[in-house]
């Protein structure tokens, strides 16, 4: 009986070869950071310049500048929480609650920018076709993450999926504020909402993807 066990066994392992562990989650996520925000910056520069003032302001105006650094603290951290869903057992609670948090006081700025703005409201800089921008800039990216993930196990993948999404639309989301006019109203239509609606087209592909392969198998 043990003979025939290890026969099967030996059958079963032929050819097989062993497969390349995927990258530690940190450097996953950092280099998917890096190469996104590259991105960003340069497909937005392509096309057209930023606000002029953007940089000036944000070495003069403390509250735009913790503003913007809130920003880039929120995406970062989702960015490390989306990585962590892919894995089970990685996320805790208590993570994603942080990222959650952070991402809502970034953008309660805004909110609260309707009443005392951090910067006085002009339309210096407005981009014609800014939400569309912002939409298209993000998806790649998302679809980038996901790629990069794809060696990993997520047990919710929708889930991760709008984890993805969620950080790919707010990179661009945030870099409009520097790119286009301040106008806080203007800000939370035109830039942080197709931000979000990329976490909900990634998550919704994601869906239908799953919902394909059920039906097709």
């Amino acid at each position: 009986m043990s003979d025939i066990r290890e026969d099967l066994i030996a059958e079963l392992s032929t050819g097989l070869q062993p497969a390349r562990p995927p990258l530690p989650l940190a450097l996953s996520a950092g280099l998917w950071l890096l190469l996104s925000a590259c991105f960003v910056i340069a497909i937005t520069h392509w096309f057209g310049p930023i606000r002029p003032t953007a940089l000036t302001q944000l070495a003069t105006e403390p509250r735009f500048l913790l503003e913007t650094l809130l920003g880039v603290l929120a995406i970062s951290y989702t960015t490390v929480v989306a990585f962590r869903s892919a894995i089970p057992g990685a996320l805790t609670r208590r993570s994603a609650l942080i990222g959650a948090g952070l991402m809502l006081l970034w953008l309660a700025n805004y909110l609260i920018g309707l009443l005392s703005p951090a910067l006085a409201p002009s339309m210096l800089g407005k981009r014609p076709h800014c939400v569309v921008e912002t939409l298209l800039f993000g998806l790649p990216l998302a679809g980038l993450a996901f790629i990069m993930s794809r060696r990993l196990y997520s047990l919710r993948p929708v889930y991760t999926a709008s984890l993805f999404g969620l950080a790919a639309g707010m990179l661009p989301a945030l870099y409009m504020q520097i790119a286009c006019m301040y106008v806080p109203l203007h800000i939370l239509t035109m830039h942080i909402l197709p931000g979000l609606l990329v976490a909900v087209v990634s998550a919704l592909c994601v869906y239908i993807g799953l919902w394909l392969r059920q039906r097709l198998t």
